[in-house]
């Protein structure tokens, strides 16, 4: 199932049913409604649905945001917290998103689990830097992906434990409103689960049919690009527990959300490992041209009828 997420044109917006209009007019007749939603463009939304105009394949936590929080911040309340208030806002601003979800009959809540807490500007990003500039075989480059490793492997048990917590808290609440729970594949190796623990998350949780893998091509191209994984192992060793994922291009080496086919994804190897009745929702930056996202859904449809 192709669809397409609210993150596009969310910001563009005062009125939820104008921007879903506009979603519609790119060719797009499933949604993702995404994170950063403001209460305000609600009523439009529920509006655009009641009227048929468009079916909704899943949500995005945290939807609509937290009202004090002011930008578009999905990790603004962390499971992982060491904040005992930010963990239950996080827990209160979920079980509100799940009700959401279940009323626009959406078939999964995408989850941002957390953190360990480590300094990106310590870590991903020099070791973006490195491989931006063709180091990345040089001692330096292994020596300082090395020592990432260990320090995060040291730092993320505890915050492991609090996303397990979390998820076994809400999966009865994912049962009650029939709506899955889609772990995300992130983009930083500081964010909770590296892919080590999603795989013993996912193992977890093995006989709850309510909690799942939600895969990021973006995210997990980054990592590849970092030589923190490869992307098709990894796909091959967590496609059973696949429920869907969110499809957009990478820039080398680290410039995603981009729209189809304007960077280095291979679709072509990547697709296989996906039922062809998984969702498979474009989300895309704010700064793609309406034009530009037009022209790659007909290549998406000449390449992939499928899956269109």
């Amino acid at each position: 199932m192709l669809a397409f997420s609210t993150c596009w044109n969310n910001s563009r917006h005062t009125d939820g049913e104008e921007m879903i209009r506009e979603i519609i007019e790119l060719g797009f007749s499933n949604i993702e409604l995404s994170h950063g939603m403001t209460v305000a463009k609600i009523p439009g939304i529920r509006k655009a649905f009641a009227a048929g105009m468009f079916t909704c394949s899943g949500v995005h936590n945290f939807f609509p945001s937290p009202v004090e929080v002011m930008i578009d911040a999905p990790d603004a309340y962390e499971y992982t917290s060491h904040r005992p208030f930010d963990r239950k806002r996080a827990m209160e601003m979920t079980l509100k998103s799940l009700e959401l979800a279940a009323e626009f009959k959406a078939r999964y809540l995408v989850l941002h689990m957390g953190s360990a807490p480590m300094n990106t500007a310590k870590f991903t990003k020099p070791l973006t830097k490195l491989v931006a500039a063709g180091e990345q075989r040089t001692p330096r480059y292994i020596k300082d992906k090395i020592a990432f490793i260990k320090k995060r492997e040291k730092l993320a048990p505890l915050y492991y434990h609090r996303a397990i917590q979390a998820l076994e808290e809400l999966a009865p609440k994912a049962e009650q409103y029939g709506v899955k729970l889609a772990v995300e594949s992130r983009s930083r190796f500081e964010d909770m689960p590296n892919e080590r623990e999603m795989v013993l998350l996912q193992e977890h949780f093995k006989n709850n049919p309510w909690i799942g893998y939600w895969h990021d091509f973006g995210h997990v191209q980054l990592k590849h690009n970092l030589g923190l994984l490869d992307h098709n192992e990894w796909l091959e060793k967590i496609a059973p527990h696949l429920i869907g994922g969110h499809v957009h291009d990478v820039q080398w080496p680290a410039r995603d959300h981009r729209t189809p086919f304007t960077g280095t994804l291979d679709y072509e190897t990547i697709l296989p490992f996906f039922p062809d009745d998984c969702p498979l929702v474009w989300e895309l930056s704010p700064t793609r041209e309406a034009d530009e996202i037009r022209a790659s859904l007909e290549i998406w449809k000449r390449k992939f009828p499928e899956r269109s």
